[in-house]
C-alpha cells in the first residue's frame, strides 16, 4: 500500500505542490484508476478513469469505457467530419456533463490543448475541438467525452488508501484501441496483481 500512495503522490501531490517548478522529464502524469469490484458508486461502478494533474491544481479524469449511445453527430451539430459522426461519445463523469471533452493524438496540438500523457492531449475548448474536427483526424486517434470526473485536494489519495481504486500505469494503445467490452476486467486483474505482488515485496521487507 505504501507503494501504491507513492505513485498517487508523484503522478498529483508533487505537481500540485511546485506548480511554478518545472516538471521533471518523464515525471508521472496520467494513470488509469481501476474501480474495485462493488463500488457502491453508480458513477463509478467497473469504471476505469484516465486520470491526469496537469488540467489543474487537483487531478481530474474522463471514464472511458462507458459509451452513451449518443453520436459525435449530434452532441456537436456542426462537425462536420463524416468518419467521426458516427463516433460514441463517452461518459466522462458526473462534473459538467454538457462539456465536451476531447482526447487525441496530434503532433501538433491546437491551443489550450494540455498533454497528459507523451503525444496525447486533453482539451475542453470549443475552439480547440472545432480546429481537431477540421483536421479529419482518424477514429483512432481521438476520443470524445460528456463531463468529467474531478477530486479535491487530497481526496483521491484517501480513496485510494482505503482501497478504493486499482491503480495501472496509462498508456495510449489502451485508451484508443480498448473501447468495448472487458477493459475493466482486463485492467482490474492487472492491477490488482501487481499491488498484490508489491504488498508481498513490502511485507517480507519489513521480516
Amino acid at each position: 500500500m505504501l507503494r501504491v500512495l507513492a505513485f498517487v503522490f508523484l503522478c498529483f501531490a508533487v505537481p500540485a505542490m511546485a506548480q511554478d517548478a518545472q516538471e521533471p522529464p518523464g515525471a508521472l502524469s496520467s494513470i488509469f484508476l481501476v474501480a474495485q469490484k462493488g463500488s457502491r458508486d453508480p458513477f463509478f461502478r467497473d469504471a476505469v478513469v484516465l486520470v491526469t494533474h496537469r488540467i489543474g491544481p487537483t487531478p481530474i479524469g474522463v471514464i472511458i469505457n462507458r459509451p452513451t449511445g449518443i453520436t459525435v453527430e449530434k452532441a456537436i451539430p456542426d462537425s462536420g467530419v463524416a468518419s467521426l459522426k458516427s463516433e460514441l461519445v463517452y461518459f466522462g463523469g458526473p462534473v459538467s456533463a454538457e462539456q465536451v471533452i476531447v482526447v487525441f493524438r496530434a503532433k501538433n496540438p491546437p491551443p489550450l490543448s494540455v498533454e497528459v500523457m507523451e503525444g496525447v492531449y486533453m482539451t475542453m475548448d470549443r475552439d480547440a475541438i472545432r480546429s481537431l474536427l477540421a483536421r479529419k483526424l482518424s477514429p483512432k486517434d481521438i476520443r470524445f467525452f460528456a463531463g468529467y470526473a474531478g477530486w479535491g485536494f487530497g481526496q483521491l489519495e484517501a480513496e485510494v488508501a482505503r482501497g478504493g481504486w486499482v491503480l495501472v500505469r496509462a498508456d495510449a494503445a489502451t485508451l484508443f484501441e480498448r473501447k468495448g467490452d472487458g477493459l475493466w476486467q482486463d485492467l482490474h486483474r492487472k492491477g490488482s496483481a501487481k499491488q498484490a505482488r508489491a504488498g508481498a515485496a513490502e511485507t517480507l521487507a519489513a521480516r
